[in-house]
């Protein structure tokens, strides 16, 4: 089945809003067999929406809309919808009559306006919302098949999995879209697509996509239109490929964190890690903590910033900033090895950059980075140039330094 999602909000073109609504969608719509083959978003426009489904249902017969379902005057997704099949409004008394209910529950008394909320098209089928106060509706008729489910992401998100997802299983005829995610790190995607090479011809009909983030490259392969039992085969299959010719840089799969599996490393062998941070400002050490059960291997960080918070809680030697400068391979050592005898580590990581946008030079450019890791083994320290914005150069460093720790912890036995 192909259908169309049409997201319907002012505040989402505007920016106020991101929505999250739509990347849910795709992939719980994916796992029931059905193929989003586009996706566009209105503002609370009468002409837009009206628009735009009926361009959307002339090419797919199928449309998913999130917003547009409340009280307020900006709320005509359903009304135009109606006007659309050509359905007038009808009001259900047993709707408003959930709504009193719901509002007593806290205290309230709905207004008049939440009365509009009581009207559907007819003919609709109410998809009831248990997590709100707008319902969802399914439309069929003459130009195809209209869903409308809220745009707050919590009622969205439990009206298609308790209402649409079920009805959407049973047209896609047992055939699924079914995905799968190798995440690799360290690798440009120029370099990764040369090592994998033609795989596509050897793992078709699946498709290969190459997905460029600043945390690494991901690969998803995915499976259209299949049964069930044959696309977990056949991405089984490609999954062992891809791994036979880029696994010196996949660190997972699917949607696990390079943190995650540090940790878990980390505790298959005992270790007990710190981190010492300068230009990422704790980020490798959020990352870390952000994962349950992260106090088990992570005992703490210290973010120095400035070149006194350096000296005096990491006793950097202060004569190494005139000579080498704070963003260098011997303030990152030093870091490193103070962070581990302080904190009474097995291993630390260590990072010191210039994050950008200013402060760069012909020397040491905006970018450039300074990673150590000091402990079991001894102490190793190397030096990368990241690009993009500060935030960019920011996340790309916690992760080069996940990686450099994780493949020192590989390296224990």
């Amino acid at each position: 089945m192909r259908l169309e999602l049409l997201t319907i909000g002012t505040e989402l073109l505007l920016g106020h809003t991101v929505d999250t609504n739509s990347a849910e969608l795709g992939r719980s719509l994916a796992g029931a067999g059905v193929q989003v083959v586009r996706r566009s978003t209105v503002p609370d426009e009468p002409e837009a929406i009206r628009a735009a489904a009926d361009e959307a249902l002339r090419r797919t017969r199928a449309v998913l809309t999130t917003g547009g379902l409340g009280p307020t005057a900006d709320d005509i997704t359903k009304r135009v919808i109606a006007d659309l099949f050509s359905r007038p409004m009808v009001y259900h008394p047993e709707i408003w009559e959930s709504l009193v209910e719901r509002f007593a529950r806290f205290g309230r008394v709905p207004s008049e306006k939440n009365r509009g909320q009581a009207e559907v098209p007819d003919g609709a089928t109410i998809l009831p919302n248990r997590w709100g106060t707008a319902p969802g509706l399914w439309l069929e008729g003459a130009p195809g098949l209209a869903i409308l489910l809220p745009g707050v992401p919590s009622e969205m998100r439990g009206l298609l999995q308790h209402e649409v997802l079920p009805r959407l299983v049973e047209r896609a005829g047992g055939r699924v879209v079914r995905s799968r995610v190798l995440r690799t790190t360290g690798v440009p995607e120029s370099s990764l697509a040369e090592a994998v090479g033609e795989v596509e011809q050897g793992i078709a009909p699946l498709s290969l996509a190459y997905l460029p983030g600043v945390f690494g490259v991901d690969l998803r392969i995915t499976a259209w239109g299949l049964p069930p039992e044959e696309a977990e085969e056949r991405l089984a299959g490609a999954l062992e490929l891809l791994r036979s010719r880029a696994g010196r840089w996949i660190y997972a799969d699917d949607e696990v964190d390079l943190a995650a599996v540090v940790l878990v490393r980390a505790r298959e062998r005992g270790l007990r890690l710190a981190t010492a941070e300068s230009c990422t400002g704790g980020g490798v050490g959020r990352r870390l903590t952000a994962i349950p059960g992260s106090s088990e291997v992570y005992l703490g960080g210290v973010i120095a910033y400035d070149n006194r918070a350096k000296t005096e809680l990491l006793g950097v030697d202060p004569s190494v900033f005139n000579r080498e400068g704070a963003v260098s391979e011997a303030v990152a050592r030093q870091m490193a090895e103070e962070v581990v005898r302080r904190l009474h580590a097995d291993l630390g990581v260590a990072v010191t950059g210039i994050a950008g946008p200013g402060g760069g030079s012909e020397e040491k450019p905006v970018g450039l980075v300074h990673f150590a890791i000091a402990g079991r083994g001894g102490t190793t320290a190397w030096q990368q140039v990241f690009p993009g914005s500060r935030e960019e150069v920011r996340a790309r460093a916690e992760q080069a330094g996940l990686s450099g720790l994780l493949g020192r912890i590989l390296g224990m036995q």
